[in-house]
C-alpha cells in the first residue's frame, strides 16, 4: 500500500510501483487517512479485540482452559505477537483504532444487556433479549461474507471432509496425496487436536462437487471420516 501526498514527486512514485511490480505483488494506492482507517479496521482493532479474549485465560481455571477447542484458538492466535511491536504500530495509529473499539463497546454493552435480558422470569424480557443475540449474530454473518476469500478474490462456499488422522509425521503428506490422485483440489485446511490424544481432525475445503469424489477416495486407501 503506497500513501503519497500532494508533495510526492511523480518519479519517486513510479520507482515505488515500479519495485512492488518486480516484487511480483500488486500496488495499492490510497489516501493516508483512509489507509489509517482501514488497516485499523481489518487489522489493528481485531488484534485488540483477540488480546483481550485471549486475557480472560490468563487466570482461568486449569479444568477450564484444558476445553479449549478451534474456536477459541481461532480467535485468540494473533495475540501471541510481540507486545512491543504493537505498542509501534498502535502508536502511529491511535485514534481511528480507538473509533472502532468505541463502537466494538456499544455492541458489547448492548449484548450483555441482551444476555441479562435472557435470565429474566418475564417472558417479553428474554423475547428481546433474544433479539438483540440474534441482531449482533446475524451482524457478524454479514461482515463475515465480505471477507475476501483465496488471492482476495469473492469469498466462495466449500464443503468440509474431515479425516481423522494421528499425530505421526508424514499423515498430511499422505492425505495430499491421496486427494491429489483423486484428481482433487484442496481448497484450505483446518487442524484440530484432540485434548489428551496424539490424534487430530483434518478438516479439507473443497468444492461441493468434489466431497463424494474425495471421501470415497479416502475411505477406500483406509483413511476414518467423520460426518
Amino acid at each position: 500500500m503506497l500513501t503519497p501526498t500532494r508533495d510526492t514527486d511523480t518519479e519517486v512514485l513510479n520507482l515505488a510501483l515500479e519495485l512492488v511490480s518486480h516484487c511480483r505483488a500488486v500496488p495499492v494506492v490510497m489516501d493516508a487517512d483512509a489507509h489509517d482507517r482501514a488497516v485499523a479496521l481489518v487489522s489493528h482493532m481485531p488484534h485488540l479485540v483477540s488480546s483481550m479474549v485471549a486475557a480472560r485465560l490468563q487466570n482461568a481455571e486449569e479444568a477450564a482452559v484444558r476445553l479449549c477447542g478451534q474456536g477459541i484458538r481461532d480467535v485468540t492466535r494473533i495475540a501471541a505477537s510481540d507486545p512491543r511491536m504493537w505498542i509501534d504500530i498502535l502508536s502511529a495509529n491511535p485514534g481511528p483504532v480507538a473509533d472502532l473499539l468505541g463502537d466494538v463497546a456499544a455492541d458489547l454493552d448492548e449484548t450483555v444487556r441482551a444476555l441479562r435480558a435472557l435470565q429474566s422470569s418475564d417472558e417479553d424480557k428474554r423475547r428481546t433479549g433474544a433479539g438483540g443475540i440474534e441482531d449482533v449474530l446475524r451482524r457478524g454473518n454479514a461482515g463475515q461474507v465480505r471477507v475476501p476469500g483465496k488471492h482476495g478474490s469473492a469469498p466462495r462456499v466449500y464443503e468440509v471432509v474431515a479425516v481423522l488422522i494421528d499425530d505421526q509425521p508424514g499423515q498430511l503428506a499422505r492425505i495430499f496425496a491421496d486427494a491429489g490422485r483423486a484428481g482433487v483440489n484442496i481448497e484450505d485446511v483446518r487442524i484440530e487436536h484432540a485434548t489428551g490424544q496424539q490424534a487430530g481432525l483434518v478438516q479439507l475445503m473443497v468444492e461441493p462437487k468434489a466431497v463424494t469424489v474425495l471421501s470415497a477416495a479416502l475411505r477406500d486407501r483406509g483413511w476414518a471420516l467423520r460426518q
